[in-house]
């Protein structure tokens, strides 16, 4: 059953057009303008080497949270979530259905984006099991906060603020721009799960270290928060 509506999910999500403009097409033009582009300062080097880790961050972002939050908010107003609660399937095996769709639509972005930055010129470095678990624990993060979000307010406020956080945290959490040029917001940046999950990928996959503990502990942390938050919290009405 899981499988199945874990199938139906990725489905779902790869014909809506808007949420394919979220997940795919922006992370894939911002990384493609800012490589090719120098607008912003990345420090030195290749900016591509710079860019690829954060946009690997956004993408997990967009999907785990945004996307997933737009959708479950629009299918709890309709009353989808409801007449899902009282199926066969256990609403832990909808969530988990959920989640492994958002798993899929992020392989293929990643793959997808790692495609383009290294036609781009990115050399990446480090090992893939560090690079994959930043990604997991990402997820879960921000997974945790899209249900928090899409089971405690209305659609049409969902809506607007995912979007609204989406815009935010591109700009002021170490995707494009370095979290040094935020002066003496930067420690209290750091914290964020998109901060983490940047400055951790690229510390990873720019200058090849190991695994970037005190991301991985943020990260921890916001997953183990959301998550709890959005099983105590959630409506399914």
């Amino acid at each position: 059953m899981i499988r199945a509506q874990a199938a139906l999910e990725t489905r779902m999500l790869l014909r809506h057009g808007e949420q394919l403009l979220l997940t795919v097409v922006i992370p894939t033009l911002l990384l493609m303008l800012f490589s090719a582009v120098d607008i912003v300062d990345t420090g030195g080097g290749e900016r591509v080497d710079f860019l690829a880790p954060g946009i690997l961050a956004l993408a997990v972002l967009s999907t785990a949270f945004t996307g997933q939050a737009i959708s479950t908010g629009f299918e709890r107003r309709y009353g989808v979530l409801k007449r899902l609660g009282v199926s066969p399937l256990p609403r832990w095996g909808l969530m988990a259905a959920k989640t492994c769709s958002v798993l899929v639509i992020e392989l293929l972005q990643v793959l997808l984006l790692t495609a383009v930055a290294l036609m781009l010129g990115w050399s990446p470095q480090g090992n893939p099991l560090a690079v994959a678990l930043l990604l997991l624990l990402g997820t879960a993060a921000f997974s945790g906060l899209g249900l928090l979000l899409a089971g405690t307010v209305r659609a049409e406020a969902t809506l607007a603020a995912a979007n609204l956080i989406f815009i935010l945290l591109l700009v002021g959490g170490g995707v494009i721009v370095p979290l040094e040029k935020f002066g003496a917001l930067q420690d209290a940046l750091q914290l964020l799960p998109i901060a983490a999950l940047s400055d951790g990928l690229r510390d990873v996959l720019q200058h090849g270290a190991g695994v970037p503990w005190g991301g991985v502990a943020v990260l921890a942390a916001w997953a183990v928060a959301g998550l709890a938050a959005a099983a105590r919290f959630f409506k399914w009405e």
